[in-house]
């Protein structure tokens, strides 16, 4: 239902978010062309989701844009726009006989505490997240069924409703009465704070929008939130309610007496198995005006109090790429900051570079962040691209498993994770080597190849940039301890494939000699793997470093007859 809300109560959300964003640095034309294309894009989400029933975007995340929308408006005020309309298209022929009403959004435990404030007889229900209608039955016959549109008139979606397993066709009593609620997806002990939304607001739209009714609409369910000109109290809607078949709210509603207790609750569906999803609570008084006085506009005496964003809207500042040890590419967005549930995220990796060219992700655009397992943040979506969007190009460089151990152009980052890999524990445990003694012994042009720091002690140190006596005495010590560690870990540090449960020689020559199908023959090693491990003894740098691992004492390592240079 969020989008159904009006412009005024995303300003009052935004309001309550804290102070506005500082203006972007455009000048008037990048202005007018930002302004006039996220305008457009509004538009587009609005008419698809309120005309066809189908959810572009999460409701969250076009709030969370409309806001956006607005502040930039008010940056550039000279920009010329026609004012959103979220609801234009959203009529429909049928009028409802009772208006729908939305529903002020509270930001936090303190708003819920101002708006508790003196009163008395509030209930808290979840807020089911599903399609709102009108359901009207006639002498305890289901009559007719109106989406709720703009709140005054909507579609006439009676026929569809017919197949909508929790809308009987007749009720126990031969009773005339009108039900605002809410049509869901009904579900099997679902967990809103692990799973999240699923969509299923925009399935039971689009199920209902469609000319035929399809099977799936057995599934949904109905959660009658009101009844209009039913009895006068909450206690007593719910009881009659639950008297003619619809159970669920008197089961999903508690009276609450400040905002502590409206908080248990909150938490308590959130965490609990409900059988529909929710983004948050209601409150509401149990008593109301009469429905003669009810009008499409947020009433006094209801309000949401909404769960944690599932996702935050964030600007793309730049895209970067890392590069692994094994080569791989990363591409990672650097992001203007965004809170998402406690956190602050300023960087998130798409992963691999072929999920970077499907999202087709570029500074400027805006995407979604979700928090993967409630921890790690990912990009969920693009959410739509700014026509000021910068390009940037993916790296060239051919890099692989083999690459890179030697210095060369396109190699400073892969070797410098290969450094940072063979300075961990498993392998040569450098304690207290970190990535920025690397750098530093890289900028000085120190590290020719992989393992060029045994060239390195507490006399030559000492004459580089960022190396002083101290610092420059314990990092020989630790390069000096390194030589205590035995052939397979100096393997490892060179890059060694994986070799799974194979039997390793402390050898390095017999290892060398093994030709692919004796690496496969090997327990947990196949072909591909068998040719991987070939292809690394046989490979020109990886002779090379045990040639000079032989020059600098290591008996593990025999020297070719005809070494390669170093």
């Amino acid at each position: 239902m969020a989008r159904a809300y009006s412009i005024g109560l995303i300003l009052l959300c935004w309001a309550f978010a804290g102070p506005a964003p500082a203006c972007p640095p455009w000048n008037p034309e990048q202005a007018r062309e930002q302004l006039h294309a996220l305008d457009m894009q509004l538009r587009q989400w609005q008419t698809r989701y309120h005309r066809d029933g189908m959810a572009d975007i999460a409701d969250e995340l076009y709030d969370q844009t409309l806001s956006r929308f607005t502040a930039w408006r008010s940056c550039f005020p000279g920009v010329p726009l026609a004012p959103q309309a979220p609801l234009a298209t959203a009529s429909g022929p049928l009028r409802h006989p009772v208006a729908h009403t939305g529903v002020h959004k509270l930001k936090d435990v303190e708003a819920v505490r101002a708006w508790l404030a003196g009163r008395e007889g509030v209930w808290v229900q979840p807020k089911v997240d599903g399609v709102a209608v009108t359901v009207i039955y006639q002498q305890g016959r289901l009559a007719k069924v109106i989406s709720r549109g703009d709140g005054h008139a909507g579609q006439d979606w009676t026929t569809n409703a017919r197949q909508v397993g929790g809308l009987p066709a007749r009720l126990a009593e031969p009773r005339s009465l009108l039900l605002q609620g809410e049509l869901f997806l009904r579900m099997a002990g679902h967990v809103q704070a692990t799973e999240g939304g699923l969509n299923a607001r925009s399935l039971v739209a689009g199920w209902m929008a469609r000319q035929q009714p399809p099977p799936a609409l057995a599934q949904v369910d109905f959660f009658p939130w009101d009844w209009p000109e039913g009895p006068a109290t909450l206690p007593g809607r719910l009881s009659e309610l639950a008297a003619l078949g619809f159970t669920l709210p008197q089961a999903y509603s508690q009276p609450v007496t400040d905002a502590a207790h409206a908080s248990l609750w909150r938490e308590r569906w959130y965490r609990a198995p409900l059988p529909f999803v929710t983004d948050g609570v209601i409150l509401r008084d149990s008593l109301r005006p009469a429905a003669d006085q009810w009008k499409a506009q947020p009433p006094y005496w209801i309000a949401a109090w909404k769960y944690p964003p599932q996702q935050a809207l964030a600007t793309v500042r730049g895209v970067t790429f890392e590069t692994g040890r094994t080569g791989r590419v990363t591409p990672v967005l650097e992001l203007e900051p965004v809170r998402l549930d406690d956190r602050t995220v300023r960087r998130v990796s798409l992963g691999t570079l072929a999920r970077w060219q499907a999202l087709n992700v570029q500074p400027g655009d805006h995407v979604a962040v979700e928090l993967a397992g409630q921890t790690i943040p990912q990009v969920h979506s693009v959410a739509w691209r700014s026509p000021l969007r910068q390009r940037v190009e993916a790296p060239t460089a051919q890099l692989g498993a083999l690459s890179c151990r030697r210095a060369a152009a396109g190699c400073e980052a892969q070797l410098l994770a290969r450094l940072q890999w063979l300075a961990k524990p498993a392998q040569l445990d450098l304690r207290g080597v970190g990535p920025a003694t690397w750098r530093r012994l890289l900028a000085a042009n120190a590290l020719p190849h992989l393992f060029a720091w045994l060239d390195l002690d507490s006399t030559t140190l000492p004459a580089m940039p960022g190396f002083g006596e101290v610092t420059a005495a314990k990092l020989a010590a630790q390069f000096a301890n390194a030589r205590q560690a035995g052939l397979h870990r100096w393997l490892r540090a060179m890059g060694l494939p994986p070799t799974g449960g194979a039997s390793l020689p402390n050898d390095w020559h017999a290892l060398a000699a093994r030709s692919a199908s004796d690496w496969a023959a090997q327990s947990g090693i196949g072909p591909v793997r068998g040719s991987a491990l070939e292809a690394f003894f046989k490979h020109p740098d990886t002779q090379m470093l045990a040639n000079y691992l032989s020059k600098k004492g290591f008996s593990e390592f025999s020297l070719l007859e005809s070494p390669p240079n170093i």
